[in-house]
């Protein structure tokens, strides 16, 4: 007698919820495709031989001394000028491009989701299982539907590393948001003031701290999985670390792999220079 579960056919519905998306959106998806292609090739010529990289450099460096201060300022010049001297400024410049665009609309979708389940217990009891889930989910499974709609190259990596970049965002802005004492949001609605003005001058301000740490957290998410997406041609630092394994290079490889430390320590600091500044004050 055969004693075995029934074998529920997950995989081959997964398959076919592919195949008929992959049919009916591939026009859709390929125009994307082609917008967001052109984008990250403007900013990565923009960034390696439109400017001069000691340009570009100073730039780098000016933004992080006016957002974090002048130690991460001159840390941001030796390190940048480190890698320009390893020869790895075009990687570090394709991977900079990637993570930016990549995190700008993780953002740009993860903010107003996290606003929305902190204003709304039903919809944070629905969100937040598929967070864990996503959050859980092994990296490298985001590459696999990211190919049949977009294609082998950057424009999957960017699109697999919103996805999983996503969740702390997300999470972050609504605990921000819930965690806002209650005597405040009483306050607020002792003085009349609307749902969006509460929202905006008292639950978002005081919030902003935690969504800083979340906006840190999506950052290094996305570097992250930036790097792992040179397995389908996300191109940038990643690439020589793929290279290097492919090659059995074990020099270049710890040369990419010290760039991307490089890279992810000063965007830390700097995101966390800005999650420290945006900490209210104390109150004697």
């Amino acid at each position: 007698m055969d004693w075995s579960v029934p074998k529920f056919p997950l995989d081959d519905l997964s398959d076919d919820a592919l195949t008929w998306l992959t049919q009916h959106i591939s026009s859709l998806t390929r125009a994307v495709s082609h917008v967001v292609a052109d984008w990250i090739e403007i900013l990565t010529r923009f960034l390696d031989t439109t400017v001069p990289p000691p340009v570009t450099i100073a730039l780098l460096v000016a933004i992080a001394w006016y957002l974090a201060g002048r130690r991460i300022g001159l840390m941001s010049l030796v390190g940048l000028l480190f890698l320009w001297n390893l020869r790895l400024w075009t990687p570090t410049m394709q991977t900079l491009v990637l993570v930016t665009l990549a995190t700008l609309a993780a953002l740009a979708i993860g903010i107003p989701i996290g606003i929305f389940s902190a204003l709304n217990r039903r919809v944070w009891k629905t969100v937040s299982p598929f967070l864990d889930m996503m959050q859980t989910m092994p990296s490298f499974v985001y590459l696999i539907p990211a190919i049949p709609f977009f294609g082998i190259g950057p424009v999957s990596a960017v699109f697999a590393t919103v996805v999983f970049s996503m969740p702390p965002v997300i999470r972050l802005t609504a605990l921000g948001i819930m965690n806002v004492p209650g005597e405040l949001i009483e306050a607020s609605d002792a003085f009349g003031t609307s749902p969006a003005q509460k929202l905006f001058k008292v639950q978002l301000p005081l919030a902003l701290p935690t969504i800083m740490a979340g906006i840190n957290q999506t950052i290094m998410l996305g570097l992250s999985m930036v790097v792992i997406a040179s397995m389908i041609g996300a191109g940038g630092l990643g690439r020589e670390v793929w290279r290097a394994i492919q090659r059995l290079d074990a020099g270049s490889g710890f040369q990419a792999g010290i760039a991307i430390v490089i890279v992810a320590v000063i965007l830390d600091r700097v995101t966390q220079a800005m999650a420290a500044r945006a900490r209210p004050a104390p109150i004697d």
